[in-house]
């Protein structure tokens, strides 16, 4: 299965949007295979944005993101990064589809609501700087869930 690290920014933090996003997600049939909420370091903020550091955006992002609590996950599933990337909609949100995470709930491109990998490399990198292999559960190595019974 292929994993891709998704954030969910804190301007979507702020207006309480978490579990709408995580329900879109998991409805769409992709599984979360780790979750954390808490403020990104800025040492983990440049390392995440590394590509953007000769940007003129470069400083306003660091701020941003490092503003509020973030949700990072890494979600799985097949074609992982493509279908996250077209869930969440254009980076613009003025170009974002209604029915786009961006497109119903983002207004402008620096304050667009998440963030997903957008290459197997990009995925691979940033669930190294925002996880831990002990973090992510390994739903391959489990044999049974246990639901009510």
């Amino acid at each position: 299965m292929e994993q891709t690290y998704i954030m969910i920014k804190p301007d979507a933090v702020q207006r309480g949007l978490i579990g709408e996003i995580v329900a879109r997600i998991e409805k769409r049939g992709l599984k979360i295979s780790a979750m954390k909420m808490g403020f990104m370091e800025e040492d983990k903020a440049k390392e995440h944005y590394k590509e953007h550091v000769e940007r003129p955006f470069f400083g306003a992002l660091m701020e941003y993101v490092t503003s509020g609590p973030c949700v990072s996950m890494v979600v799985e599933g097949k074609d992982a990064i493509s279908i996250m990337r077209k869930m969440n909609g254009a980076t613009n949100p003025v170009d974002a589809l209604p029915g786009t995470i961006r497109g119903d709930f983002a207004i402008e491109t620096g304050r667009n609501v998440v963030h997903a990998s957008d290459s197997p490399e990009a995925a691979k990198r940033e669930i190294a700087i925002h996880f831990s292999e002990s973090e992510i559960v390994d739903y391959a190595k489990i044999d049974e869930v246990c639901l009510y019974e």
